[in-house]
């Protein structure tokens, strides 16, 4: 028979768990051929220390990390690592396989093993027929000892296996044993004084026979599967998530109980959805299972039969796992299987403008314009990365080391940014742009107060008067909703076309021709640019080009069509206000590559660009149209502007909302003669009305 394996657990950091292994093999050495392991990832090499055996570990280290050796002279002992970064890269393979040597050479194994168990200590675990709970007799050894108890229950391992040791360090024993036996339900394999007792070493002899005495199990039941990558592994995906307890804070005692109650609960749950997925992938066909994911009647067939296999697996855990628990896994592995995991709830939220994932520990939304942390995680960066790249394969985007960024459209139209290490250098970074379901319109805006009526008419009308419009603003100003906003007024029998890096535009209108970008292939061609697609848009006969956003040598061919007989184009661009709007579209036309003069550059806006329009997020998160500029012309080399319409901020009241008004400038806008070539109705009075002053006169309405 192979050797017996008994795992030796501290309820607590510093209780002396490792201090009585050594005892013990130095007693049990004399009958048995003993190993010993520390698997203690605490950093500590308390075994090492204690068995003076530090170089030989070292000179016998596998690949930087596990280390076997001889140690008290006849006893064969495993090292898993010289510190907590080893740790991070430790595969359970190679455990197994050191783990079937020293079993096919010794009688007896103690292992000295804190909780929560990491990935690579399991393979001993599952193998184990005794583990041994050592407890200090006070009222937290006993309460650390019941949460111990708790993840043991949940790995599935039997009561019957489970035995305690209590271990006095000051020889002050706050409860006694036999309310030690009662309180946590388990047999009680021996009393051990402190070390400077006399009785010390009778008591470690006594503890020694015992457990030579404790009888087998007959059989003994493997643990469930385990995840194949090791605890945190940097390179394989596996980071611990922020917010779990450090294994060397366990060891040392300075995580709390509750902190140490929780990861153990996370890991245990984690446990078991890896071995739900293991029985999904043996039981279905994962390429048909992709493929029906687009077709709605295969895919509630494929959701019926995860759903089966998944009550299935759960039917196993009744006494581990509260009814809520196991509702709670059941719908994260259907979301996992066919969905985007922890973000489908998200993602079902209307209210939410912004997903943002920073690593697979944090999660933030963005709510009413302000940034909020939600509760959702993932286990690791490679479930993070599976979910990346659920949502850009069928785009035909691509994510990689070769490729480590990506801009892509969800069929919602939501639009994503990914990038990966190593760029990211804390783990996969995703950022999920949401549009709401229900299109906001003209009145929309104005009901939350991001416009007024006649500034949202003199628009309607310069749209319809085919004047051409830049939008600018920063980040999440809202510069592409406004866009859609300002195209519904663009009329019915128009030909327009949209380009796009990622297509998020929706027209109402029926003649529209929607042209994306295109990234390189792996061999690095077949990029199709935005500039190639405005190019290409000339030749479509369009009366209208709409470029989605300008960030690049596409403004120069922009410019030129809007100076070559297509009016009435409108495109957004990032800038902190009109004027810096202008500067930026100077330095674009200048990445072309063609050295054109300064003055050709801005003869050029000034004659294209007729209206900018500045969009805001103010403090409390709310978007606001803070100003509307004419571009009045060039005087010698510089473009003017003339401010038509203006948000004025007059501070913040109780609730830090903010609070203004929008005004009139009192200048007459250049564009009104164009309403009036074009026969568009226009009411002047009433946009002159919000400066508080008489009409200036020379129009009214039309």
């Amino acid at each position: 028979m192979k050797g017996t394996i008994a795992i030796v657990i501290g309820a607590k950091g510093g209780v002396g768990a490792t201090t009585l292994c050594v005892e013990l093999v130095r007693v049990l050495r004399e009958t048995k051929a003993c190993g010993l392991v520390d698997a203690d990832f605490s950093g500590r090499r308390s075994v090492a220390v204690l068995t003076d055996s530090v170089r030989s570990f070292d000179s016998g280290r596998v690949g930087g990390n596990l280390a076997s050796a001889t140690i008290l002279g006849d006893v064969a002992g495993i090292e898993f690592t010289a510190s907590i970064d080893g740790a991070f890269t430790l595969m359970p393979d190679q455990v197994a396989g050191i783990l079937g040597d020293v079993r096919d050479t010794t009688e007896l194994v103690l292992v000295d093993s804190p909780q929560p168990y990491a990935a690579a200590v399991r393979p001993f675990v599952v193998h184990a027929a005794h583990f041994i709970v050592v407890v200090e007799p006070t009222l937290l050894g006993v309460t650390s000892a019941r949460a111990v108890q708790t993840e043991l229950a949940r790995f599935g391992i039997p009561a019957s296996r489970v035995f305690l040791v209590l271990n006095q360090r000051d020889g002050k024993a706050a409860v006694r044993p036999d309310e030690v036996e009662r309180a946590l339900g388990s047999r009680l394999l021996g009393n051990v004084p402190p070390i400077g007792d006399r009785r010390y070493q009778k008591a470690v002899e006594a503890l020694a026979s015992a457990l030579i005495a404790l009888p087998l199990p007959e059989d003994i039941e493997p643990l469930r599967p385990s995840a194949k990558t090791p605890l945190g592994d940097r390179r394989a995906g596996n980071r611990r998530p922020k917010g779990d307890a450090r294994p060397e804070d366990v060891a040392s005692g300075k995580a709390s109980e509750a902190h140490i109650v929780a990861t153990m609960e996370r890991t245990a749950r984690e446990l078991l959805k890896t071995e739900i997925h293991d029985a999904l992938a043996q039981r279905l066909d994962v390429v048909a299972a992709s493929a029906a994911l687009d077709e709605p009647k295969k895919l509630a067939e494929l959701r019926a039969q995860i759903d089966t296999i998944v009550r299935e697996q759960l039917a196993a855990y009744p006494a581990v796992f509260s009814a809520e628990e196991l509702a709670r896994v059941r719908q994260e592995i259907i979301d996992e299987a066919l969905g985007y995991g922890p973000l489908e709830e998200l993602l079902a939220q209307p209210d939410i403008t912004e997903i943002m994932v920073n690593g697979p520990g944090h999660v933030f939304v963005e709510r009413n314009g302000k940034i909020e942390t939600t509760t959702k995680r993932f286990s690791d960066d490679r479930q993070l990365r599976v979910v990346i790249e659920r949502m850009i394969a069928p785009l035909g985007r691509r994510i990689d080391e070769s490729q480590p960024m990506v801009d892509a459209r969800l069929p919602d139209g939501s639009r994503l940014n990914a990038i990966i290490e190593p760029l990211a250098l804390d783990g996969p970074t995703l950022t999920i742009r949401r549009f709401g379901k229900h299109r906001l319109t003209p009145d929309d805006l104005i009901n939350i107060g991001a416009i007024e009526g006649p500034m949202l008419d003199f628009l309607r009308a310069a749209v319809e008067a085919r004047l051409n419009l830049v939008i600018c603003g920063g980040t999440g100003s809202g510069k592409t909703t406004f866009l859609n906003i300002l195209s519904s007024y663009i009329p019915e029998g128009e030909r327009i076309v949209t380009i796009e890096d990622a297509a998020e535009l929706r027209l109402n209108q029926s003649h529209i021709v929607r042209l994306e970008g295109r990234p390189a292939n792996l061999q690095g061609a077949g990029e199709v640019r935005i500039r190639d697609l405005v190019r290409n848009a000339l030749r479509m006969r369009p009366d209208r080009i709409i470029v989605g956003e300008c960030r690049g040598a596409e403004a120069l061919d922009m410019l030129q069509a809007m100076n070559t007989g297509h009016d009435g184009s409108l495109t957004t661009i990032h800038a902190n206000s009109a004027r810096d709007a202008i500067s930026r579209i100077e330095t674009m036309v200048m990445m072309a590559g063609f050295e054109l003069p300064i003055r050709a550059i801005r003869d050029q806006i000034a004659s294209a660009i007729d209206l900018v329009v500045h969009i805001s997020r103010m403090r409390d998160g709310s978007r606001k149209i803070v100003g509307i500029s004419e571009i009045a012309g060039l005087e010698g080399d510089i473009v003017t502007m003339q401010e038509i319409l203006r948000y004025r901020q007059r501070g913040l009241d109780k609730n830090n909302k903010v609070v203004g008004e929008f005004e009139f400038t009192g200048v007459q806008p250049d564009c009104i003669a164009r309403f009036r070539e074009f026969g568009v109705s226009f009411d002047y009075d009433a946009l002159a009305d919000m400066a508080g002053a008489a009409p200036l006169g020379a129009v009214s309405s039309w």
